[in-house]
């Protein structure tokens, strides 16, 4: 893969580089969470549409793929059990929707290609021969990471623009990868670990933004993470999970990480076997949960997994089983159900992205119709500000 050795900060759905976060956030820490049956973009319709999705009013979907089958306008056969994805912007104006496959063997990545009018008009493959393609993240220079979930896992960078085959970077550890978020300004990138007892971790590339050496460390906690804690960094091996390190062993655990995702100074993160929704300020080092499925019976949010952050700030949560909901977690932390998808049992939502200009939000649903499962469109009124 060539890489592109300059930052392109407008590529990535979401605002990447809104740096507003920072402040929404701050004024509410202290402030707990507070759960609206409704949220800012209504109620959810009482009946799925056509395709099984529960949508507020004003939102439509569309299926772009399902698994095992041709995507419709291509020649390209889409992936299986698709997880973690994220959405680049092209010159032409269209965009490309990058998608992990959570099988094994071959996993790997496939793409979806739109034009500016989001017609699709091509689909590939962007990485082979790889296992257990959970979840990942976008860089801001133009490149997917995916990641590999099963001990000894690996990060692969790779080209969604074209057909290809990802690069392993060994630099960034060797463990049960989930999900990685890039943080532009302090030229730090950030990782979970799906383990029950997995760590969250920081890698700071050698030379920027070349990932290929550097240094990896893991979390040390202090202080109360309901109420805000410190963290501070310790240097452990990419050659296996912290974990199992001597020398790393007072580092803190999380219960199993899932999304993680970067936004204005502030990277959020997921641990699914408490139900929490973690925001760490980066500028001062400040951890703090902002939500927790247990104190709140009731919350419409519950096995929480993948995330994402639209431009009005509003942290998109997949449910991982539940009740398959897309939940909202905004600025003034509320928690509401965004959509629904319906005849899916034993699946998970994965992959929540948006498109550059914020206007359409892609997931799949992992083992929806029959196993397979199938990638949605959702378009509509957006809010592209925060209120």
């Amino acid at each position: 893969m060539q890489r592109r050795h300059f930052l392109r900060l407008a590529t990535l759905g979401g605002g990447t580089l809104a740096l507003g976060s920072l402040a929404f956030w701050r004024h509410v820490y202290a402030a707990p969470p507070t759960l609206a049956p409704v949220g800012p973009y209504g109620p959810l319709a009482e009946a799925p549409d056509a395709h099984g999705l529960r949508l507020a009013r004003g939102f439509t979907s569309r299926i772009i793929a399902r698994g095992n089958e041709v995507v419709p306008g291509t020649r390209y056969t889409w992936h299986l059990a698709a997880d973690g994805g994220a959405c680049f912007a092209m010159p032409d104006g269209g965009w490309v929707y990058a998608s992990n496959s959570e099988v094994t063997p071959d996993g790997g990545v496939s793409a979806v290609r739109f034009s500016a009018k989001g017609e699709v008009t091509d689909a590939y493959r962007i990485l082979s021969g790889t296992h257990v393609n959970c979840a990942g993240g976008p860089t801001p220079w133009g490149t997917w990471l995916s990641c590999e979930e099963f001990p000894r896992g690996r990060v692969w960078e790779c080209d969604p623009t074209r057909p290809g085959q990802g690069v392993p970077r060994p630099a960034m550890g060797a463990f049960v990868h989930e999900a990685v978020a890039v943080d532009p300004v302090g030229r730090r990138l950030y990782l979970t670990e799906d383990a029950q007892d997995g760590r969250f971790y920081r890698f700071t590339p050698a030379e920027w933004p070349s990932l290929e050496t550097g240094t990896l460390e893991a979390a040390r906690v202090t202080g109360d993470v309901l109420k805000g804690a410190k963290v501070e960094w310790v240097p452990v091996s990419p050659e296996v999970s912290a974990s199992m390190q001597p020398a790393a062993r007072d580092t803190t655990a999380f219960r199993g990480g899932e999304g993680c995702w970067y936004d204005g100074g502030v990277v959020y993160f997921t641990t699914k076997r408490d139900n929490r929704v973690w925001a760490l300020t980066l500028l001062t080092g400040r951890l703090e949960v902002l939500y927790e499925a247990a104190r709140y019976p009731g919350s419409p949010l519950a096995g929480v997994d993948n995330v994402t952050v639209s431009r009005a700030k509003e942290l998109f949560v997949c449910e991982d089983g539940d009740d398959l909901q897309l939940c909202l977690l905004t600025p003034d932390r509320k928690v509401s159900p965004f959509l629904q998808v319906v005849g899916h049992p034993g699946s998970e939502l994965a992959g929540a992205a948006f498109s550059p200009d914020g206007q359409r939000l892609y997931l799949s649903s992992q083992r929806g119709a029959g196993g397979r499962g199938v990638t949605y469109e959702v378009t509509g009124p957006f809010r592209t500000r925060a209120a």
